[in-house]
This record gives structure tokens, sequence and C-alpha cells, in this order.
């Protein structure tokens, strides 16, 4: 990899207003490099994917938590420097950054291998700077090794809409050969598929997309409707369309159970 200058300025899309998205609320600015922290990593930012979070973020559907924040929580980035105590990785490591940026370690959640839920959560490109920049700062104990071989744009998608896809998956335990009923195709739904076909499982999709539906027959479903299954199924994994039918699901979470949205059941 070129090397990359570890300080200096770099340039960031930052929120400015909240506003919708036609009207352009992301204004391009120029910022000092930061500084990577006690058990922080310095990256320049490769690729980052762009999720719909992102978009709820710069139209104000996510109140911001950070003053001029910069979205993006899909990022491959380069290790450009590493601050004190962060280990496991060093500069020239090529690394992804996702979704999750921190949490208490402390709670009955992050105890129990379940830290997605921590009340204390903190989230990148909401609660920290993203990666629509050229240099960003995270946490080392959030960040993941990548694979060579995988082209950076092809990485960046996996760090959300991957991550996503497949811990559904994994908590519908789909036995071998059993059929698998997936409720939307969207991003996460549509790799999720893709690995269920290829560990020989029988995928039904239903959405209300004819363009989605066709790319699910693409990819190897074994049907794909607009309404209902045409059999019954083992588990359900639920990727949440956009709009009101996702809205009129949800509820507060008060923290006395875990609340799964459609999308993590």
């Amino acid at each position: 990899m070129t090397a990359l200058p570890t300080s200096g300025t770099t340039h960031a899309w930052v929120v400015e207003h909240p506003a919708p998205i036609a009207s352009g609320p992301l204004r391009r600015v120029e910022r000092e490099i930061p500084e990577p922290g006690p058990g922080e990593l310095l990256l320049g930012v490769l690729a980052c994917g762009v999720c719909r979070t992102d978009l709820h973020l710069a139209e104000g559907d996510l109140p911001p938590r950070l003053p001029r924040c910069t979205p993006g929580h899909e990022i491959v980035g380069e290790v450009l420097a590493a601050g004190p105590s962060a280990g496991g990785f060093t500069p020239g490591d090529r690394v992804g950054a996702a979704w999750l940026a921190g949490t208490c370690g402390r709670c009955r959640w992050c105890r129990t291998g379940r830290e997605n839920l921590c009340p204390a959560s903190r989230y990148t490109g909401w609660d920290i700077h993203g990666g629509f920049a050229g240099r960003t700062v995270v946490d080392a104990r959030y960040v993941y090794g990548l694979p060579e071989g995988l082209p950076d744009e092809h990485a960046a998608p996996l760090l959300c809409a991957g991550i996503i896809g497949y811990r559904a998956l994994e908590r519908a335990e789909l036995p071998q050969g059993g059929r698998l009923g997936v409720y939307g195709f969207g991003a996460a739904a549509h790799l999720t598929a893709q690995l269920a076909v290829a560990r020989g499982a029988e995928v039904h999709v239903v959405t209300r997309s004819p363009k989605a539906r066709r790319l699910a027959l693409e990819l190897g479903a074994a049907s794909a409707r607009p309404d209902a299954p045409p059999c019954p199924w083992t588990p359900r994994s639920c990727s949440p369309p956009p709009g009101p039918s996702y809205r009129r699901r949800s509820r507060p979470w008060t923290g006395a159970g875990p609340w799964r949205s459609p999308a993590s059941t």
C-alpha cells in the first residue's frame, strides 16, 4: 500500500444541518487528521459503503449525537498509526470498521455475547466520526482484520449488510437442507440468501419489489413472491422493508429484556 500521511489535514463529509437528501445536507470540509488515543487506531480510509442508516442521519431521522458528524460505518481502511495499548494491529494492516464502535464490556448483555444490546453502546458515524473521510479513528477492539484477495469495495458492504445477514442466518439455526424464508430482499437479505443456498438450503423470498424478486431467483432462490410463501418454512430470517410497514412493527425497548427488531429475529 502507498504510505499515507498521518498529520496535516484530511477531507471529510459532515452533516451540517439534517435535511432531505436532495437538498444536499452533507458538506465537504477540511479538518485536522485526528491523533489516535489509548486503544485506538488511525485509519486511512480506502473505501466506505453507503448504508440506509447514513441517509437516516443525513435527513434527521436519527438525531445527530455528534455535532457535524461524519457518517459511514462500512469502512475498509489501512492502519496508519496506533495509540498506546492498541494491540493486535500494526501500520500497513488492512482492516474493517463497522457500525458497533464500542460498548461498556460490563453489563449483562456484554457478558453474554450480546453486546449489540449494551445500553452504553456507541456507533460509528453517529457517536463517533465515520468513514466518509480520508482519515478516521476507531477503537482497536472493534476492528476486523480483512483477508487478502477481497477488493476494498467488495469488502465494505460485508461490514454492515454482511454482518446483519450472517447473524440472522446463524440465529435461525437452519438444519441441513432446511427451508429458509426471507421477508424483504435488500442488502442484507440478498447476501444471506446466497450463503444459505451455498449451504444447501431451499430459500423462499417474500418481497413486494418485482426487481428484488427477479434478483432473488437469479441468486438461486427456489421461489420469490409478493405475498405468501408456497410452502411451510423452517425458521425465518427477516429483512425489514423501508416504509410504514416496518415502523408499525417497531416499539420502544424498555431495557427490561432484549427487544429484537424484525432484522434480528
